[in-house]
């Protein structure tokens, strides 16, 4: 599986997370329209926290220190919530969809 953004192909594993991250604006469209998720402002938000976490940590974090820590970007927000925008799991289908290498372990640290 791969995916084409602006004309270039992006390497993925076989689970469709890609191998190297990529941080455009573009890669979130096109994969979050192969999961079948349409992007809200909410999306933009987690996408944006979890880049910034790889970016830091060199990984994403895991399903409950992803809860905490969304908890300044998005205030009240909860499991439920995280689970409405990303149905397959907020820690491993929220990295895919930003464009990010597949989390360690179970979701991360």
């Amino acid at each position: 599986m791969s995916y084409t953004v602006n004309g270039a192909e992006l390497e993925t594993d076989g689970e469709g997370y890609l191998l190297e991250p990529d941080y455009s604006d573009e890669v979130v469209r096109v994969i979050a329209a192969a999961e079948n998720i349409t992007l809200t402002d909410e999306h933009w938000k987690v996408v944006n926290y979890l880049r910034d976490e790889y970016r830091e940590h060199g990984h994403t974090p895991n399903f409950r220190n992803m809860l905490k820590g969304l908890g300044a970007v998005m205030p009240g927000c909860d499991s439920k919530a995280l689970y409405d925008l990303f149905p397959t799991g907020p820690a491993k289908q929220g990295a895919k969809v930003a464009g990010l290498p597949q989390p360690l372990g179970k979701g991360g640290y």
